[in-house]
């Protein structure tokens, strides 16, 4: 009997009428019942080489999906379901030959005159995959012209929400932005073909590593990343609100260059659903039902709501497969190996803890099951190996590169004259680029908005900065209206808050009419006149950078302060040729850091991300020290410049920036970028912090 690859090339060659292709069809699918969804993926990988015609095309599909559906499978394609709301809906209109075709599009296409499809990479249960050339990159010299491009399956666009479907996934997983979680770029439509496009990856999909022929399962240590990745990626997603829902080997991908990415949120439904939602109204994709029956819970079987357990049950069962080379219940679904009591053994190289851990987060009841991702993560033993953001790398910023923007030389250089340290040679050499001349402005008192320095005590010796303890703290209606007022203070970062029921002011406001207006709007308010601050003056030239990023500052401020930047030394005081050397924290989420360098001459240097360090991905809570190798030294021209700390939950630009440009254009820039990601995922994640510093001339 031909193969379904042999028999579509007989067809194809004329030997076959197309009843007798459909009649070979049938007798293939039934000798190869178990088989539908390899048969699938051949269909599909024929069809973007050598085109069927359409009706053609659709009608074996069809019959492929009729006998999936007549019969259990227990392949990793996702089954369609009919959910209880889906039962009593109007039946979807089949297409028959006599129809009118639709065009499909395969390999050596075009999409919207822009994406070249150029590979078949894999068919999943929404789309199909493929390789796209993006002309438009292409055109910019971008040295990555390459994308992913998720095309709607046919049979798939005869749901009458499949569209609607796409357009959630692409929306869905644009607000995911995690490193284990790939990129999704847009949502568009070419004609009646609608599709999103994607980061392309070069690697392999986990599915092909755990049915490679002879894999018996991965020593722990190997697989400790992976599972860290693929658990952290739902971690992320749940924190959003976001069930994956069909978690399974092939939607976990493993790079070329070690990453694990998750994909295919195409059916995650929202488990926290504000009212205010119109998704919630408009569309639900469980009505689709699609599910991967080795995978998925019995409770998703029971068409309940979704739950961050539902993933913690994929999870453990990919988990186990990756350990054991098998499938903890001889890819049975949940229903069925729970009504045959079935119950997974131990597999070797795991301890007590971890095996407790792994076993409970195999649980076919909910309510016994682990109860969140961290949680099994943390029984694993696997997040304090996860992959981040190495310090080590972050320090090493710079190494090699010399940019000389105001009164920052970035790189190892020697100073011009006597007053210069020793180099190595092999820096030494390195070309410099001359600064624009700056005039010196007088120094002022800086602190860090966090710690309390030297030089904040000393300013708090001044008017505007006396510190006594209030008497009679005000309440919280009156706080934030303090609060209210404060944040319309022009060149300005001003945050009150009531520690120990004693009103604290803290930030960064202009000298002169910034902190004037500050002690005015505490006169306002009954008790706080002797409020405690700790509040730095800010240069005119500052207050630029200073508005730009006081609501960030502000919300960062309100959540806690957990992001940070000092400086050592902490009083912010540089003499020439001492290195810069700066602390930062993130956030608990995790997020994307931003290092900028405002200097005199009206520029800005970016040091996190640049050309010398493009991973900014940071996990949650991290800490680093940039610069303490000395890749920064203090040069002239010497006053009050600003390094100004943003995370966001996702990269600020598509591209790297220039390593220097001007400040005017670039905070346009950052402006527009920041509310867009304000408008996607909440001012809550995102944060800012800044310091401003003051250098001086050495002393001869």
């Amino acid at each position: 009997m031909m193969s379904l690859s042999q028999l579509i090339q007989t067809f194809q060659s004329g030997t076959l009428s197309r009843e007798a292709f459909y009649s070979e069809i049938d007798h293939v699918l039934a000798a190869d019942v178990a088989n539908c969804a390899r048969l699938r993926e051949a269909m599909d990988a024929t069809q973007t080489v050598h085109p069927l015609p359409d009706a053609v095309y659709t009608e074996v599909l069809r019959r492929i999906e009729r006998r999936q559906d007549s019969t259990a499978t227990t392949s990793d394609e996702t089954r369609v379901q009919e959910s209880p709301s889906a039962a009593h809906a109007p039946p979807v209109r089949a297409t028959h030959a006599s129809d009118e075709p639709e065009h499909i599009k395969g390999i050596g296409d075009t999409l919207n005159g822009r994406f070249v499809l150029e590979e078949c990479l894999g068919v999943g249960g929404m789309g199909t995959v493929y390789k796209a050339l993006d002309l438009r990159k292409l055109e910019a010299s971008d040295r990555k012209p390459y994308i992913a491009i998720k095309v709607l399956n046919v049979q798939f666009r005869g749901q009458p929400t499949s569209l609607i479907a796409l357009q959630r996934e692409a929306r869905k997983a644009q607000t995911l932005a995690h490193r284990n979680i790939v990129t999704v770029y847009d949502f568009d439509r070419d004609g009646p073909l609608v599709y999103l496009t994607m980061e392309y990856l070069c690697g392999k999909p986990l599915s092909k590593v755990l049915r490679a022929q002879g894999f018996a399962g991965m020593p722990f240590g190997k697989a400790r990343p992976i599972i860290a990745g693929m658990g952290q990626a739902l971690a992320y997603a749940h924190e959003r609100g976001f069930v994956h829902c069909d978690f399974k080997p092939a939607n976990v991908f493993l790079t070329d260059g070690g990453d694990v990415k998750v994909i295919d949120f195409g059916i995650a439904r929202v488990f926290q659903r504000p009212e205010e939602d119109p998704d919630v109204t408009v569309f639900d994709p469980a009505t689709l039902g699609g599910i991967t029956p080795a995978y998925a819970s019995p409770e998703m079987f029971e068409h309940r709501e979704p739950d961050p357990r539902d993933d913690v049950y994929a999870l453990a069962c990919v988990t186990y497969e990756l350990l054991t080379g098998t499938h903890p219940f001889k890819r049975k679904s949940a229903t069925q190996a729970r009504s045959e009591k079935m119950r997974a053994e131990r597999p070797q190289g795991l301890d007590r803890t971890q095996w407790r851990t792994l076993s409970a987060a195999l649980a076919f009841d909910r309510a016994a099951r682990t109860a969140s991702v961290n949680q099994f993560l943390a029984g694993m033993g696997v997040l304090a190996q996860a992959p981040a953001f190495p310090a080590a790398r972050v320090a090493a910023l710079g190494v090699g590169a010399v940019v000389l923007a105001g009164g920052l030389w970035i790189g190892y250089r020697a100073l011009s004259g006597n007053e210069a340290p020793h180099a190595s040679a092999s820096n030494a050499a390195a070309p410099v680029i001359a600064a624009t001349p700056a005039a010196v402005v007088a120094n002022v008192p800086v602190a860090s908005a966090a710690v309390q320095t030297p030089a904040a005590s000393a300013a708090a010796q001044t008017p505007a900065a006396s510190a006594t303890l209030v008497a009679a703290a005000p309440g919280a209606a009156a706080l934030d209206t303090l609060n209210s007022t404060l944040s319309r203070i022009p060149c300005s970062a001003l945050a009150a808050s009531l520690p120990a029921q004693a009103l604290q002011v803290r930030g960064f406001a202009n000298a002169g009419d910034g902190i004037a207006r500050m002690r005015d709007a505490l006169a306002q308010i009954p008790g706080a006149q002797g409020a405690r601050l700790d509040v730095s003056a800010i240069e005119n030239h500052n207050c630029e950078v200073v508005n730009a990023f006081a609501p960030y500052w502000r919300a960062n401020r309100q959540a806690g302060g957990e992001a940070t930047i000092h400086t050592r030394p902490l009083d912010a005081q540089f003499m020439q040729g001492s290195p810069l050397i700066v602390d930062i924290t993130t956030p608990h989420y995790d997020s994307y850091v931003n290092v900028d360098y405002y200097a005199l001459d009206g520029s800005v240097v970016h040091l996190v991300p640049s050309n010398h360090e493009r991973d900014n991905q940071a996990p949650p809570g991290f800490s680093a020290t940039v610069g303490s190798t000395g890749d920064w030294i203090i040069d002239k021209p010497f006053g009050t410049e600003m390094i100004v700390l943003l995370i966001t939950p996702a990269p600020l630009f598509d591209a790297l920036r220039p390593a220097s440009e001007p400040r005017a254009a670039y905070l346009a820039a950052v402006g527009q970028q920041l509310k867009q990601m304000e408008a996607r995922y909440g001012r809550a994640h995102i944060a800012a912090d800044f310091v401003q510093i003051t250098t001086r001339a050495r002393n001869n």
